[in-house]
């Protein structure tokens, strides 16, 4: 027989380290372009247990980590996440708690979350209160540096090889060469869903002609057709879709760094699904506050990003329709850890044998991207 775990887990170690991927070629949305991704890695110990956390932001938030989260953590007891998290949460007051300073408090989350889950020795999903075991994904990348054959083949991948029944792409810079690749994806992915995303690229009267031109196509989510700033217009666009008759959910979220910006957004009744993103929205305590909000304002949720993450809180998440399979953090996670996620028939799943979220650092394989 296994005995208890410990009353109090005090942490030993708090290490963080930033990383920058190159991408495999300069990618671009309707807002920005981009050649690398930035990483940064928390690695934290108790009792011989060690957690890890994730999120994607600018490599430097390691040393702010160092500086700054790292003494409020040593010698404090791991089981007490809320009380760490509010700790932390106090602490950044005076230099904000949204952005940069939120993702790197995402990472810490996470790795406290993953470390609790290795000492008890369950998967994080199974430990958080698990409502399925996988969690069906959809592939999205589409850039709008893609030319036709790049498009076609990115998404026809995830249709025919992985089985994906949805798929997404980039919208926003150019609305006539826009419109050509919506009808280029329809062709490549025959009846599958379509997704968009502007990335806050339009203002509300082109998103609206936007979304008209493209109804034909079969197009069913419209993501941040205008900026998540914008909560007004936000619900035009919104009402102007349910006025017309088209099936387009209007989705945002991605920019959710606490939960007041999710209260926001539901209050004003400006998507149809919220996205959650826990590498930005103060890690799984931080997700698991703004899931509770989405249920109670009966509004459907969607994981953005970070797959390898976000598949044990979607599996522990009511409501949830799907993960986001983006083509670069899907790259950077099998590049970075062992026991990442693959696809299976449009779904990834929990590896039940594993604890925390059942990832392994390649140390040696990663070294390459150390800043």
């Amino acid at each position: 027989m296994s005995s208890a775990p410990a009353s109090r887990l005090p942490i030993s170690s708090v290490t963080a380290r930033g990383y920058r991927v190159p991408t495999e070629a300069r990618e671009t949305d309707g807002t920005l372009g981009w050649a690398a991704t930035g990483v940064v890695l928390v690695q934290i110990t108790a009792d011989g247990h060690q957690g890890l956390g994730y999120s994607y932001t600018d490599p430097l938030m390691a040393h702010w980590i160092m500086q700054t989260a790292k003494p409020l953590l040593l010698d404090a007891d791991a089981w007490a996440i809320e009380g760490l998290f509010e700790r932390l949460q106090v602490q950044v007051r005076n230099v904000g708690r949204s952005g940069l300073v939120a993702a790197a408090l995402s990472a810490v989350d996470v790795a406290l979350w993953d470390l609790k889950a290795r000492a008890i020795g369950l998967p994080l999903a199974t430990l958080l209160g698990a409502v399925r075991d996988r969690v069906t994904v959809y592939g999205s990348g589409g850039f709008t540096s893609f030319d036709e054959h790049q498009l076609a083949t990115q998404l026809a991948n995830w249709v025919l090889q992985d089985g994906c029944t949805r798929v997404k792409i980039k919208v926003g810079n150019d609305t006539a060469r826009d419109l050509e690749r919506v009808r280029q994806a329809r062709a490549a992915i025959g009846t599958a869903e379509l997704m968009l995303d502007a990335n806050g690229a339009h203002r509300v009267r082109s998103a609206i002609a936007f979304a008209h031109a493209v109804a034909d196509e079969g197009v069913n989510w419209f993501e941040e057709p205008v900026s998540s700033d914008d909560l007004p217009g936000l619900v035009q666009v919104r009402q102007a879709m349910s006025a017309a008759g088209l099936p387009i959910e209007v989705a945002a979220g991605e920019y959710i760094w606490t939960a007041q910006d999710a209260l926001r957004l539901l209050q004003a009744e400006a998507v149809d699904v919220l996205q959650m993103d826990a590498t930005r929205c103060g890690g799984v305590t931080g997700w698991r506050r703004i899931a509770a909000l989405a249920q109670a304002s009966q509004r459907a949720c969607s994981a953005h990003c970070a797959p390898a993450l976000h598949l044990h809180l979607g599996c522990a998440t009511t409501g949830l329709k799907h993960i986001e399979w983006f083509a670069d953090h899907a790259r950077i996670e099998s590049l970075f850890f062992e026991g990442a996620p693959v696809i299976h028939r449009g779904e990834i799943a929990v590896q039940a044998d594993q604890p925390g979220l059942g990832l392994s650092l390649k140390q040696k394989d990663v070294e390459r991207y150390a800043v």
